[in-house]
């Protein structure tokens, strides 16, 4: 059987359920598991549907023909169809922090991340062994003000040749251009600590060590033009005290990082992420 995902989201009106289910009957599918959101304020439909058809790809070519045709145009829906059981391509983007990267890599090589990683890329050469000890290709591209558009051209160039799917921000310590971003939207993750914007600067920790606050964590979200502003995915928090130092700040908020991004890089496999007006619905 061809198992697939369905991700729908449309003005709420009644029988959206009803119509889509009855519609993968009709077409000899099956529906396995269903969730679905409606926003009342907005008075918008989100569903996220698992079923499963015939191996058969012409058949399931006209399927998503009819679906569009006779169910999507009639509720105005903006839909997608994902295969389960193919694996997508995700690159990663690095600088020189390594807690993030050792953390993705070792869960992919464990089999918890269901990817391809294809390259990983970098503006430094000092995680190049991190790499080559997960016989992953690496690929060094400084970056500076003066040759950023160049630079960029040739990332995208060898996304594009590697046909890949979407991009994790590993701490990559560049900022994105627009353009960048808008060769793939909603498809490039990143991961920063909590504090932005009240802890901004090289060293946030330091910052907020010396504030005395009481909960550090992390963000996981998308990038977008604005900065650090994308539809978020991930987040999570530890409480901290008087008796931490500045050391202890940092090696929590580094656990929280790698534990928010490897959560949001799984929603993001999994088909569980739907993004409206800048936010997201998380499907469980």
């Amino acid at each position: 059987m061809k198992k697939t995902t369905l991700l729908i989201n449309c003005p709420d009106k009644k029988g959206i359920i009803a119509t889509v289910t009855n519609f993968i009957l009709s077409k000899k599918g099956n529906t396995v598991y269903i969730e679905q959101h409606v926003d009342r304020e907005l008075k918008e439909f989100f569903m996220r549907l698992e079923c499963e058809f015939d191996q058969d790809e012409e058949k399931l070519a006209r399927f998503k023909e009819a679906f569009n045709n006779n169910v999507a145009e009639n509720y105005n829906m903006h839909w997608e169809m994902y295969d389960t059981e193919k694996k997508p391509k995700m690159a990663i983007f690095v600088s020189k922090y390594d807690h993030c990267l050792y953390d993705i890599l070792s869960r992919h090589a464990s089999g918890e991340l269901k990817v391809k990683i294809p390259l990983i890329i970098s503006n430094h050469n000092d995680l190049k062994p991190v790499a080559e000890a997960f016989h992953i290709p690496f690929k060094h591209i400084p970056v500076s003000k003066e040759t950023k558009v160049e630079a960029e051209a040739t990332q995208i160039a060898l996304l594009k040749e590697h046909k890949i799917d979407f991009v994790v921000l590993a701490r990559y310590m560049q900022i994105l251009s627009s353009e960048f971003v808008n060769y793939f939207p909603h498809k490039i993750i990143n991961i920063h600590h909590s504090f932005l914007p009240a802890f901004p600067g090289a060293k946030p920790y330091h910052s907020a060590y010396k504030r005395g606050v009481k909960i550090i964590g992390a963000t996981s979200h998308y990038v977008t033009s604005d900065l650090d502003e994308g539809p978020i995915i991930e987040q999570e928090i530890v409480r901290v005290s008087h008796i931490h130092n500045v050391q202890d700040f940092i090696l929590k908020g580094r656990d929280l990082e790698k534990i928010v991004l490897s959560r949001a890089i799984k929603h993001h496999i999994e088909r569980k992420v739907l993004v409206y007006n800048n936010k997201t619905v998380i499907f469980s």
